[in-house]
């Protein structure tokens, strides 16, 4: 990888990457758990360059947990494109601290935006904190436009609902911190899903994260179809733990 591109702006981090055949699905298109783990490496890359590392945040007793994202999917990546991915804060909306991304073709033209939602915790505590807690740096805003939706709550209906499965999460699953890694969701959404839309692209996939999973516990997925796509919710010891939305 040292041969493909790394800058650091004021304002941004950009880093060029190749699509490999473990961030695609059988037809060679980038999966949405992908897209959600470059979100989430890219948040911390971005830090990591400006000397702000996990360690460094953990001690200071500001980390971020990652709440809600966005991808709009103008073009979906295919294995072995490179990508040029580009990353920027963008303020503060209540609670939540946005970050921003776009990832590019070659040819400059956007296939995937992205907008997440992170909040602010003590990590002795689990305190949630007010983004103006954050004392490490001013928090910056993305200079231009970013073509995705907000990142929603997402609310099932209480009726209709069809059981999905169950998925228990196994020691393959966690991450450095032993929880199940944000990217995953994707894959355990995407392998409850009916038949017929696991081999679609959705143009819009929306999560919101609500309680950390760790290993062995069971996530019941329950789901509801729409015109558009559909919803789901993986339902684990303390509630829920995720929800989200497919809209193709």
């Amino acid at each position: 990888m040292e041969s493909f591109k790394q800058v650091l702006t004021e304002d941004s981090y950009f880093r060029q990457e190749e699509l490999i055949f473990a961030d695609c699905n059988c037809h060679q298109r980038a999966r949405v758990s992908a897209l959600l783990s470059k979100a989430a490496s890219y948040a911390g890359y971005d830090y990591d360059a400006r000397g702000l590392t996990h360690d460094k945040l953990y001690a200071m007793r500001e980390v971020f947990l990652l709440s809600r994202i966005a991808l709009q999917i103008h073009r979906c990546p295919v294995a072995g494109e490179v990508l040029d991915i580009t990353t920027w804060e963008n303020g503060a909306r209540g609670a939540h601290m946005q970050r921003v991304y776009e990832m590019a073709d070659q040819a400059g033209q956007v296939c995937v935006s992205v907008k997440s939602d992170w909040i602010l915790v003590d990590p002795e505590t689990r305190r949630i904190m007010r983004p103006d807690c954050f004392t490490v740096k001013k928090l910056s805003v993305c200079p231009k436009h970013i073509d995705c939706p907000e990142p929603r709550k997402i609310i099932l209906p209480k009726e209709g609902l069809e059981d999905w499965g169950i998925r228990t999460v196994r020691w393959s699953d966690l991450d450095g911190n032993g929880h199940l890694y944000s990217g995953r969701y994707g894959d355990i959404a995407w392998d409850a899903l009916p038949s017929d839309l696991q081999d679609r692209t959705p143009r819009e996939f929306y999560i919101n994260y609500s309680h950390e999973a760790t290993l062995g516990q069971e996530l019941q997925l329950m789901g509801i179809r729409e015109a558009d796509g559909c919803r789901m919710e993986g339902l684990g010891p303390q509630g829920t733990c995720f929800t989200c939305e497919c809209v193709f």
